[in-house]
C-alpha cells in the first residue's frame, strides 16, 4: 500500500494517535503524518503510507488553511482554551477594529513560537522547559499570512478563516491579534480545512478507515503541481537507477513517469542548473 491518505482528525487526538490507529487498522508500520495538529484541533491530517513517506517533505511545505475561533478576555499558558488561565479582563472589541487588525496581518511577520510546542531550543523541546518551569527565550520565525477573512463576530468571541505558510502557529497568531487589539485572546477551536491541494471535503473519518471505505491519493495526483515528463524504456532504466541527467527543463522539480503513467522518480536541478539529479526514486 503506497500513497497519501487524507484524514479528518478527531478532537482530543494527537497526530501520533491517528498514525498509530490507522497503522493498526491497515496493518502497516510504514506510515507517518505530514504536519502536526494539536489535540484541540480537527481537520485535514495528511498521512503518508509506504513509498508515500518519500513525499512528506514536499507535502509539509505547502500552504495551509484554517478556521479558528478566538475567545476574548483570557490568556492561557498554552495559548488555547485547554491551558491554565494566566490573565483575565472584561475588555471587549469592536467588529470594525477587528477587521482592520486582521487585514493588517496579511504579509510576512516575525512570530514568536508558543512555549508549549515541540520546537527545540538548545536541543530540548520547549514544552520540556514549560513542564519543568525553566525560563527560556522563545524563538521567532518569519511566517506569512496569505489571506484572512472574518466569519463571525461577538464582542467576546470571533471566528475567522486564514491561509498561512508552513510553520505558522494559529495560537500565536490569535495572541498577536489580541495584542494589536489591546485585549487578551486565546484560541477556542481550530479546524484545518486545507493543506496544499488536499481539502477537508476529501478527507475520511477514522470510522471510514475501519470500514475500508476510503481511497489513497495516487502519486500522480499528489505530484500533479510539478512538471511531469513521460520517458521511454531507455530513460526509464536510467531514472530507476538514479542516474543524473542533463537539465533540459526550466523547473526546480521534474516528475518522470513511464508509458503506463507509473511515477518513477522526482528529479531536482543542481545548484548550477546544468544537470538534474534524483531527489526521490520510487519503487511502486
Amino acid at each position: 500500500m503506497n500513497g497519501l491518505l487524507i484524514i479528518n482528525k478527531p478532537i482530543n487526538w494527537t497526530s501520533r494517535d491517528v498514525v498509530n490507529k490507522v497503522g493498526h487498522i491497515l496493518n502497516t508500520s510504514k506510515i507517518g503524518h505530514t504536519g502536526t495538529l494539536d489535540p484541540i484541533a480537527t481537520g485535514v491530517l495528511v498521512l503518508a503510507i509506504g513509498e508515500g513517506l518519500k513525499l512528506v517533505d514536499l507535502v509539509t511545505s505547502e500552504t495551509k488553511e484554517y478556521i479558528a475561533t478566538a475567545k476574548v478576555g483570557i490568556q492561557t499558558d498554552t495559548l488555547d482554551i485547554t491551558g491554565n488561565v494566566l490573565k483575565e479582563s472584561n475588555e471587549l472589541i469592536k467588529k470594525e477594529e477587528l477587521e482592520n487588525v486582521l487585514k493588517s496581518f496579511i504579509g510576512k511577520y516575525l512570530q514568536e513560537v508558543p512555549l508549549y510546542s515541540s520546537v527545540k531550543v538548545n536541543g530540548r523541546r520547549l514544552y520540556d522547559y514549560a513542564r519543568n518551569n525553566i525560563e527560556v527565550e522563545l524563538p521567532k520565525r518569519e511566517v506569512e499570512i496569505f489571506d484572512v477573512e472574518l466569519l463571525s463576530f461577538k464582542d467576546d468571541e470571533f471566528s475567522f478563516r486564514v491561509s498561512v505558510s508552513k510553520g505558522t502557529y494559529i495560537r500565536s497568531l490569535i495572541r498577536d491579534i489580541g495584542n494589536k487589539l489591546n485585549v487578551f485572546c486565546t484560541m477556542k477551536s481550530l479546524e484545518r480545512t486545507k493543506q496544499g491541494d488536499f481539502c477537508i471535503e476529501d478527507s475520511y473519518d477514522i470510522s471510514d478507515i475501519e470500514k475500508g471505505s476510503f481511497e489513497l491519493v495516487s502519486f500522480n495526483k499528489a505530484l500533479s503541481r510539478f512538471k511531469t515528463v513521460e520517458v521511454d524504456e531507455y530513460l526509464e532504466k536510467k531514472i530507476s537507477n538514479g542516474v543524473p541527467l542533463e537539465n533540459r527543463y526550466d523547473e526546480e522539480y521534474i516528475v518522470f513517469i513511464n508509458k503506463d503513467s507509473k511515477v518513477l522518480a522526482i528529479y531536482r536541478e543542481t545548484e548550477d542548473k546544468k544537470r538534474i539529479k534524483p531527489y526521490k526514486v520510487f519503487n511502486l
